[in-house]
């Protein structure tokens, strides 16, 4: 699985995940921020943007993916900062590989299972018949009745790509992804505890992140810190990006 990613910057490797349904295109304003200091890998996640595809999709495969992708680039060592999907395969790389991560930035996931939140969103994805359009436009106005919210919709319609003999088509292998979707809502499976600085970066607008779940992390991640921005959502990278990257930097440059 020859991962695709975008390479900018040098300095000490800090390799970024997306979340499900995104690219490395949704991190390209962070990447570019933080490229004068690091040298930064943002990633697309196998079945999402310019990836491969298969129909196996289970968070030890993709971090094995993010093995490979290392060797690839001959990376001993780097930084992992991943946000929700890409949070949990960071976090199942860095208990797999823990002497591979210096540290460990998640952002607004937890190791634990979750209830299946965005199945209603892959089924409206999955009934649009993309080679009958002919505009964006019109896909937009397909999906709103079941996806009222327009910044979602200019998200996910990302992932799709106009052909030339007429119509559209996924980017992403949306059928896989809908098939390994319930797969991918359960835990990590932690093969040991990950002992080095790990941050756990939450929206205080989230319900993805808990206060009760600080002692589970901290029964895997034995040293993580748990920071909240309060005014953020899920996507507090994108809502709240100056803040962000002011946490984000101060726990990567933390002796």
């Amino acid at each position: 699985m020859k991962l695709c990613c975008r390479i900018e910057g040098s300095g000490f490797p800090v390799i970024i995940l997306h979340g499900l349904l995104g690219s490395s295109d949704n991190w390209r304003a962070i990447s570019t921020r933080l490229s004068p200091n690091y040298k930064i890998y943002t990633v697309d996640l196998r079945n999402h943007g310019r990836s491969p595809h298969s129909e196996i999709m289970t968070y030890p495969a993709m971090a094995d993916d993010l093995r490979e992708l290392m060797e690839r680039e001959k990376i001993s060592e780097c930084h992992v900062v991943g946000h929700s999907l890409g949070g949990k395969v960071a976090m199942q790389f860095a208990t797999s590989y823990p002497d591979r991560v210096s540290k460990l930035a998640i952002v607004d996931i937890a190791p634990k299972a979750y209830p299946p939140s965005q199945r209603p969103i892959l089924a409206a994805l999955e009934q649009l018949e993309l080679q009958s359009f002919q505009s964006f436009g019109e896909i937009d106005a397909a999906l709103a009745p079941a996806i009222p919210e327009a910044p979602l919709r200019q998200f996910l319609m990302k992932n799709i790509t106009r052909v030339p003999s007429g119509g559209f088509q996924w980017r992403i292998d949306l059928g896989s992804i809908a098939k390994s979707y319930d797969q991918l809502t359960k835990p990590i499976i932690a093969a040991a505890s990950y002992d080095r600085p790990a941050l756990f970066i939450r929206g205080g607008r989230s319900e993805y992140i808990a206060d009760t779940d600080l002692p589970s992390i901290k029964a895997i991640f034995t040293r993580a810190e748990l920071v909240t921005i309060a005014r953020a959502g899920h996507w507090l990278h994108a809502e709240a990006t100056d803040e962000f990257l002011q946490i984000l930097t101060g726990f990567l440059t933390k002796p």
